[in-house]
Formats: C-alpha cells, sequence, structure tokens
C-alpha cells in the first residue's frame, strides 16, 4: 500500500520520539466516540448513577487490547489486518465485503444526522438535513486527497472541542467523589445487563479500531521498532477517551439521575441534556455544550471518511489481486475515493425518505457481529504462525482478548434481537 507521509524523525537511540509520534491512537478513539456511544453513557447515569463507572474503567481496558492487538498485526508483519483475516478463508471476505457496504451506506446517513442536530439547535436557519448534508462534504473535502497529517490535526482540534466541553459539563455539575470512588467496585444493578455492555462496548469504536493498523502505516510506523510508541499511543488515547466518557456519566448521574430526568435514546438524547444545562446553568452552558456535541459527531465523521474507506480500498485491492504498493490499494486512490462518494452521497437518499426495515435489519445483524469477528480474528491470528514468536499474544492478551469475545458476542445477540424487533 502506498503512504503519503514521510517516516518519523529518528533520535539518536534510533528510537522514533515518543512526544512528536501520539496521533493515530487519538484518532481512532475519537472517532469511535460518537453521539450515539455518549447517550448510552448518559443514560447509564441517568439510570443507575456511578454504579456502571467501573464498566468504563472495563470497556476502556478492552478497546486498548483490541487496538493494541490491531497495531501489533500490522507492525509485526507488514501486513493489513484484512490481508490478516483473508489468511483465516474465503469466509472472511463473505462477512466482511457485505458488511462495510451496508455499514458505510447506513452509516453516512446517521453521521451527517448526527452532525446536523447541533449545528440546527445552534444555527436553526437551516434544517438538520442540510447541516448533515453539508457536514458530509466538508469531511469529503477534509479527506479526499490523502494528506494524512492535515486529517490527524483536524481531529485533535475536533477532539480538544469535546474533551474541554464535557470535562468542564462535569465540572461543573460538582461530582460526588464519595459516589464516584464507590462506581468504580463493580456490581450489576437489576435489569442493568444491556446497559453494562452498551457502556464498555461504547468506549471508542467498532470498525474504526480495525482502522488502527492503516493509520499507524500513513503515520509511517511500519516495523516492530516502532512497538513501544504504539503502545503508549494507544494507551494515552484510551486514557483519554476513558476521562471524556467518564465526563459524560457523571453529567448523566449528577444531573439526570438525582432530579429523575429522562433523556431520549439515539441522537436527540444530546439534545435534551443541552435543554437540561440551559434550565439549570443558562444559555451559555448549553451553547458550549452543543459545540461539543457537534465536535464529537463532526470527529467521528471526518474518521471514518478517511479510515473506513483506507480499509475498503485495501480490501477491493486484495480482492482484485493487485500488488501491496499499487496506487489504488492506498489512501488517495481510485477505491479510497470510491467509498468516500459512497459514504457522502447515496445515504442522503436516506436522509430525505428515512431507513427502510430491510436495510436496518442488515445493518444491525451484520454490524452486531463485527466486534465478536474482530476480538476472535485477533486471537486466531495472534496465536498463530502468521506471527513471528516474540510478537504473539501472551496469557493476559489473550484472557482480555476473551472476554472482549463473550462481551460482544452477549451485546450482538442483544442488537440482533433488537434489529428483528423492528420487523
Amino acid at each position: 500500500m502506498s503512504t503519503t507521509t514521510s517516516p518519523p524523525q529518528q533520535s539518536e537511540s534510533g528510537s522514533p520520539p515518543r512526544w512528536r509520534l501520539i496521533g493515530p491512537g487519538l484518532v481512532v478513539a475519537a472517532t469511535g466516540v460518537g453521539a450515539i456511544d455518549l447517550v448510552a453513557t448518559l443514560i447509564a447515569g441517568q439510570k443507575y448513577g456511578y454504579a456502571l463507572l467501573w464498566a468504563v474503567v472495563v470497556g476502556c481496558l478492552m478497546k486498548i487490547v483490541l487496538v493494541e492487538g490491531a497495531g501489533r498485526w500490522t507492525l509485526a508483519t507488514g501486513k493489513t489486518i484484512y490481508e490478516g483475516w483473508s489468511s483465516l478463508g474465503r469466509w472472511t471476505l463473505f462477512y466482511f465485503g457485505p458488511y462495510i457496504v451496508v455499514w458505510g451506506f447506513v452509516y453516512g446517513a446517521a453521521a451527517m444526522a448526527g452532525t446536523g442536530l447541533p449545528l440546527h439547535s445552534l444555527f436553526p436557519a437551516l434544517p438538520v438535513p442540510v447541516w448533515g448534508v453539508l457536514s458530509g462534504l466538508i469531511g469529503l473535502v477534509l479527506v479526499w486527497a490523502g494528506r494524512y497529517a492535515l486529517f490527524e490535526k483536524v481531529c485533535a482540534a475536533l477532539v480538544a472541542l469535546m474533551f474541554v466541553t464535557m470535562v468542564g459539563a462535569a465540572v461543573l455539575t460538582v461530582p460526588n467523589i464519595p459516589d464516584l470512588v464507590v462506581g468504580l467496585v463493580p456490581t450489576i444493578p437489576a435489569g442493568s445487563m444491556v446497559n453494562v455492555l452498551s457502556v464498555a462496548g461504547g468506549v471508542g469504536g467498532t470498525i474504526t479500531l480495525a482502522a488502527y493498523g492503516y493509520w499507524i502505516r500513513e503515520k509511517g510506523w511500519t516495523t516492530p521498532r516502532h512497538m513501544k510508541v504504539m503502545r503508549l499511543d494507544n494507551r494515552v488515547a484510551y486514557i483519554v477517551t476513558g476521562i471524556f466518557v467518564v465526563a459524560t456519566l457523571i453529567v448523566g448521574a449528577e444531573l439526570l439521575y438525582s432530579a429523575q430526568i429522562a433523556v431520549q435514546t439515539g441522537d436527540k438524547g444530546l439534545l435534551d441534556l443541552a435543554d437540561v444545562l440551559d434550565d439549570r446553568y443558562g444559555t451559555w452552558a448549553s451553547k458550549v455544550f452543543l459545540v461539543g456535541f457537534w465536535a464529537a459527531a463532526m470527529s467521528s465523521l471526518v474518521g471514518v471518511w478517511n479510515g473506513v474507506s483506507l480499509m475498503f480500498a485495501d480490501f477491493v485491492g486484495h480482492v482484485r489481486g493487485l500488488a501491496d504498493d499499487h496506487p489504488d490499494r492506498g489512501i488517495g486512490g481510485r477505491w479510497y475515493k470510491a467509498y468516500i462518494l459512497w459514504l457522502t452521497f447515496p445515504p442522503i437518499i436516506l436522509i430525505a425518505l428515512g431507513q427502510p426495515v430491510w436495510l436496518i435489519l442488515a445493518y444491525g445483524i451484520l454490524g452486531a457481529f463485527f466486534m465478536p469477528f474482530l476480538a476472535v480474528t485477533l486471537l486466531w491470528m495472534l496465536n498463530s504462525d502468521r506471527v513471528p514468536g516474540e510478537w504473539r499474544n501472551r496469557l493476559w492478551s489473550n484472557l482480555w482478548m476473551g472476554l472482549c469475545a463473550l462481551a460482544f458476542a452477549a451485546l450482538a445477540v442483544n442488537e440482533i434481537q433488537k434489529a428483528l424487533a423492528k420487523l
């Protein structure tokens, strides 16, 4: 695969200067934390106070393990994660091909609508669909040329906005520290299992976790000597993400749980929270929060427009037998741009006309299987001779990936039940 970035600057010891290189992990974490994930955490705080705080921590640890596994595969083997999946048999093609096509169609509509909601609340002159489509077009322009350095800077700015906004909202509510500490002790309140899985599963992404291996290649990290900085990058990113999601749960616990205020599911739940902040602290708090809401939604949109398009280009290039360094298999190539167009224009139909039940069913079922698919295939690949011995899984990695596979399989069953209920 081609890359548009130059190799990272080396220090005298031959190792890349770590502090200058942190970035792809923050991109994958920010891309994965969208508005729906925030609402799931908000509702958990609304229903159970701080009782599910421990699930946020577990979710961060699970994502650290999975993203580290995807990065370790890429650096240890020099191959993309799709090349790893294809080595497990053609069944991966028959799952991943339909999944990435259907997922992109539905996600494109959801991402644009998600960015349109806060923008419409801030600037009501344009309706939600118009703001959403404009956001999609902006995302297209930002990633079209495949300039990873620019893309990373944009994501970093959006992360800063969403982080400062949500953490600021949490500080504003004056969190109950003793209750917060108690929430770190694992408990499962009656009827909360789905919320536990949603909170743990929502800390930072689905398909975008697998995009991490592509982003580190674009960063210039391509060999095992980048393993330490990759791991540092990943951990720092999910610590930041964990603080952000904990702040969301604090806001739910302090503003909603104590007052018994319910918010809607889906993106509109964050608009409900903006109204609560307006009533409690004034219009300024609501407006600042809406900016953070937009930043969270926009970071997910831009990240997917870049990262999943990279995955699609690699997938098509592999199926067509293109060489690893063929331009159409990398960033800025024909198939990369084709998927950006697929994310941006056909979903406008869904925004305008609504989403047919059959499409929602396919999206729910295919999407539900992705996280168990990722955990199981990483377990398989990283315990095999496809990986040099020193970079294979150790006991703790296997235990955590096994936990991920079980947890996400349980969440998959719940998601499939919800999808079938819409028939």
